[in-house]
């Protein structure tokens, strides 16, 4: 029997890849590669990649400025040089992170977008092997909008629990959304002191109806779960459109023989249990107060954008004491 990474693909599913050490990628021959910040300052810190983040410091200290200034710059290009690096192994696309700290700031949110494609092309790396990646808030679902429709920038929408913004997202025709398994079970085993698996999984079941959903009203948004705490709930989830998986479950799946049957089905879906219509299309108040009555989808979205914001500061400090210590100080 083939191995159970190899049965996955089988169902249909496009494996992605949840990682920012391009050395290991290549093994599991994932389509897409996605990163984030905490990601990427954990790569940032290994010797391998130092001249990656030479090549930054160096775009920085060129771009001139003071000192916080060639900071941003340098950390905006290490993030294009490690999705170029990342897009030389991989036939399909990378997902570079807007910075955690523009999540409520939606003009600022399409500006750095367009700042980070903008570094991308300069490079010779085209848009379309590009997700800009932006967390799933009012905010940052407009954005995408923008960008998506008027600029020709594709988005993958981050942090996503809650049903309402998976809703909010197909409305904006995202490219493709993210939703958190894994810190939704997370939410629910903290609550309530139980254990759970398989179908009975709330994030499971939180990401199967999002696809019944879509694929019973049309919508084209690619649904990828992400953040997955064991293979049990990669399986549940198995045909699914996309899931970017972690390099240590990659590798369970990769040495593991059990089968790995297709769970979810985009032509069946439209014969399951209808799930009604709902919209949030230009409605920031409707939008805003179901994300409040959804207590778990509204306090894992606002840790998310601390831990986020909170790596992602940690990536600055280290490149700022790069650049004041052994690029000789500004």
């Amino acid at each position: 029997m083939t191995t159970s990474l190899d049965q996955l693909k089988q169902t249909g599913t496009v494996v992605v890849v949840d990682s920012g050490d391009f050395e290991t990628i290549d093994v599991y021959q994932p389509q897409d590669a996605t990163t984030n910040p905490s990601l990427l300052l954990a790569a940032a810190n290994k010797s391998e990649y130092a001249h990656l983040v030479d090549a930054a410091l160096k775009y920085g200290k060129n771009k001139g400025g003071n000192l916080d200034e060639q900071t941003n710059a340098a950390a905006d290009r290490l993030l294009v040089e490690f999705g170029k690096a990342i897009l030389a192994i991989i036939p399909g696309r990378v997902s570079t992170e807007v910075d955690a700290r523009l999540s409520f700031d939606r003009k600022a949110t399409i500006a750095k977008a367009k700042e980070l494609i903008a570094l991308y092309e300069s490079i010779g790396v085209n848009r379309s092997r590009v997700l800009i990646k932006i967390a799933s808030t009012w905010e940052g679902i407009q954005a995408s909008r923008e960008l998506e429709q008027e600029h020709g920038i594709h988005c993958n929408l981050t942090l996503l629990f809650g049903f309402v913004q998976a809703v909010a997202c197909a409305e904006a025709s995202v490219t493709l959304i993210s939703p958190f398994v894994g810190r939704i079970l997370d939410w629910y085993k903290r609550r309530t002191g139980k254990d759970y698996a398989g179908d009975d999984d709330p994030g499971v079941q939180s990401v199967q109806r999002i696809f019944n959903y879509y694929k019973q009203h049309g919508y084209e948004t690619i649904v990828m779960g992400a953040s997955f705490r064991n293979v049990g709930e990669i399986k549940a989830l198995a045909g699914i459109d996309f899931l970017t998986i972690s390099p240590a479950l990659l590798e369970e799946l990769r040495k593991s023989r059990d089968p790995v049957p297709k769970r979810l089905d985009g032509d069946k879906a439209a014969h399951t249990d209808p799930i009604p219509k709902v919209s949030y299309l230009n409605n920031e108040p409707e939008f805003r107060w179901s994300l409040l009555q959804d207590q778990m989808a509204f306090d894992k979205l606002h840790e998310g954008i601390r831990k986020f914001g909170d790596d992602g500061e940690a990536l600055r400090n280290l490149l700022r004491k790069k650049l004041q210590g052994a690029w000789g100080g500004i």
